[in-house]
């Protein structure tokens, strides 16, 4: 059994008491780090640019290369790090985070971009220090769906904590830190309702495998064995990564593209509608017992998001949806595969296999690519194309990635169909004895 964070639960604590409890503590967590993370990109910075790139794209590009830094350590940190020691790594992350919001505030453009690049190093790893918490277990999917939910709503109402802070007279410089104290306390809150959650139990354990922290032999021997699949869905996310950030750090500029006047309280609404929907549908996955037949039927639900997409790039190239449709329908196309790689595809492959290994190293795996895509696309950006075309940008990035996504699905679903049979056949003879 894999190391608990506390002892077994007595037996007159529920099920559903712990599960309600876990998602509560896991949403609360990420959506409060969010405070620390997202609020300055609703701040335009307009009018300030060095050798020729506009200082909001700098701020963007230098916290995003802090946080693809830390997903690369985290491949090897969070996959290692022993159960107890994750609420208290946690805290010190995110009060360093804060403290770098501080510097950020106190020192002159453009040097402060320091404080955002010490900002995204601390946080890049939170999350999976709050996923370690949620894996291996019989409704894994359910949690971290309202994990994921957290970042989706977050990403708006966090803005509009920015944009409502700007418009109440704070310095764009110090909105990051001011926002970040707002978010403090509810989060220490939350991280010690994380502190107390109980382990899997031993039905966990049968139906999904053991979660074990791994050595450096452990990680290349799990990447090693399928390696071609696990490198086609890591292209597969650092795709989804790419665009599906260019939305949520310059929200702000594709809603003036649009015509669409932008209060703060545009990105809580356009970002609930997506967080519902893609909970919804991911959730339900774990009412699917078979874990082979789930992880299938997840890849079918990031290729279903693709299509959803593409649908309303459609819709908006011909007139025929507005501004805030446009932006839901982009918003949940491309946070259901995001989500579902989060919460079912890695988790039902190991659950499948019963390889030694946990979600930590496969997710930080992806999200290191991921951000690198997208470091490598925001540094280059200014090169070829200028703020005022950035809806045509985005919409053609879309169509790229989704038709390379699509295929690569396609490449995906045949290796693993015909990759691993032996281990999946005794995966279920393991869980229906």
């Amino acid at each position: 059994m894999s190391s608990a964070t506390v002892p077994d639960p007595p037996s007159t604590r529920s099920d559903s008491f712990w599960a309600f409890w876990a998602v509560f503590a896991a949403f609360g967590t990420y959506f409060c780090m969010y405070g620390f993370r997202k609020p300055f990109t609703v701040a335009e910075y307009s009018g300030t640019t060095f050798g020729g790139i506009d200082f909001k794209t700098i701020v963007v590009s230098i916290q995003v290369l802090g946080y693809m830094l830390s997903k690369f350590i985290g491949i090897k940190i969070i996959s290692e790090m022993p159960p107890k020691h994750r609420a208290i790594v946690l805290l010190g992350l995110i009060l360093s985070a804060e403290a770098a919001l501080a510097l950020f505030g106190i020192m002159p453009r453009p040097w402060n971009a320091i404080g955002l690049f010490l900002n995204g190093l601390s946080l890049g790893m939170v999350f999976g220090l709050v996923l370690g918490f949620l894996e291996g277990r019989r409704v894994t999917e359910a949690l971290v769906a309202g994990l994921c939910t957290s970042f989706i709503l977050a990403d708006g109402i966090t803005k509009s904590v920015g944009a409502w802070l700007l418009s109440n007279g704070v310095r764009e410089d110090w909105m990051p830190f001011t926002a970040g104290l707002i978010f403090l306390l509810p989060l220490c809150v939350c991280v010690g309702m994380l502190a107390r959650i109980p382990a899997p139990s031993e039905q966990d354990i049968a139906a999904r495998s053991a979660r074990n922290m791994m050595t450096r032999h452990d990680r290349w021997s799990l990447f090693s064995r399928y390696a071609l699949g696990l490198s086609i869905l890591v292209g597969i996310y650092l795709l989804i990564t790419v665009i599906r950030s260019i939305r949520a750090d310059f929200a702000s500029e594709l809603w003036g593209d649009l015509g669409q006047e932008t209060p703060p309280s545009i990105f809580t609404r356009s970002e609930m509608w997506v967080a519902l929907g893609v909970m919804f549908v991911n959730g339900l996955s774990i009412l699917v017992r078979n874990n082979r037949l789930a992880f299938f039927l997840s890849l079918g639900i990031c290729a279903f998001g693709f299509v959803v997409v593409a649908l309303a790039l459609i819709g908006q190239q011909t007139q025929s949806i507005g501004a805030f449709q446009f932006m839901v329908l982009v918003g949940f196309g491309l946070y259901l595969p995001y989500v579902a790689i989060h919460t079912t595809v890695f988790e039902r492959l190991l659950a499948m296999t019963r390889e030694r290994g946990n979600l930590g190293f496969l997710m930080y795996l992806a999200d290191a690519f991921g951000y690198l895509g997208y470091v490598v696309l925001m540094f280059s950006r200014n090169l070829f194309l200028g703020r005022e075309n950035f809806l045509n940008f985005f919409i053609s990035a879309c169509w790229v990635a989704l038709g390379a996504s699509l295929l690569a699905l396609a490449v995906a679903a045949i290796y693993f169909a015909n990759q691993g049979r032996q281990p999946v056949i005794s995966s279920a003879i393991a869980e229906h004895g």
